[in-house]
């Protein structure tokens, strides 16, 4: 009877120290598996972080590209304003010495007060080209008149190059006009613009700059 008592307790010693063994074995498993998870997740934190510094390495890189392209463009649009001026100064010297050895033998102005040119447009309307056909039937009348200076002038509503180019292809438009439809001779014509330069009346007032948009037409001997 002892012996069956001591043989029980042995054999439950036995199989209690197999399970703490093996209890020991699992969570030292089960760690294990967590410290792979831990260090897997640091390495991906990691390589985030690494990709976030170059993405915004390269967004500082664009920004100072971006930077530099709108000072270039600030540059290159004051390098067009002096252009335009340069050649205001040079056209108003020119027209200046070309009218200085003439004589105004008389002059037409198409101008939107009159019906003419409308605010922003340099199309002919009809009225004008009435005009322009009495102006051609004088200059028939009148061989005196040798030269055309024909100028072209808006108000000051918008930036100044614009109404510059704007002023320009009204006089061409004029200049178009005497050329294909009367046969005047384009050597015999000067077209220049003066924009918002040179207004005739106050750009404050509607009627105003009615009147600043205009084309002047110069008969000159």
């Amino acid at each position: 009877m002892r012996r069956f008592i001591v043989t029980c307790s042995i054999a439950a010693f036995a199989l209690g120290g197999t399970t703490a063994c093996a209890t020991k074995k699992m969570v030292r498993q089960n760690v294990g598996e967590v410290n792979d998870k831990v260090n897997t997740l640091s390495q991906s934190l990691e390589e985030t972080q690494q990709r976030t510094k170059a993405n915004e390495t390269k967004i500082g890189e664009v920004d100072q590209r971006a930077v530099a392209a709108n000072q270039r463009a600030e540059k290159a649009g004051q390098r067009a304003d002096e252009a335009f001026t340069a050649v205001d100064k040079v056209n108003e010297r020119a027209s200046a010495i070309e009218t200085a050895s003439k004589r105004l033998v008389y002059e037409v102005v198409l101008s939107e007060d009159k019906g003419n040119f409308k605010f922003g447009k340099a199309a002919l309307p009809d009225q004008a080209v009435g005009e322009l056909d009495q102006l051609v039937s004088q200059l028939k009348a009148n061989p005196n008149g040798a030269f055309i200076e024909i100028e072209g002038h808006t108000d000051n509503v918008g930036p100044k190059d614009v109404n510059y180019k704007l002023g320009l292809e009204r006089a061409e438009s004029v200049k178009r006009y005497l050329y294909e439809h009367h046969q005047v001779p384009l050597h015999k014509i000067n077209v220049i613009s003066y924009g918002e330069e040179k207004p005739i009346a106050p750009n404050k007032t509607k009627d105003g700059r009615a009147q600043n948009r205009r084309v002047v037409i110069k008969v000159l001997a």
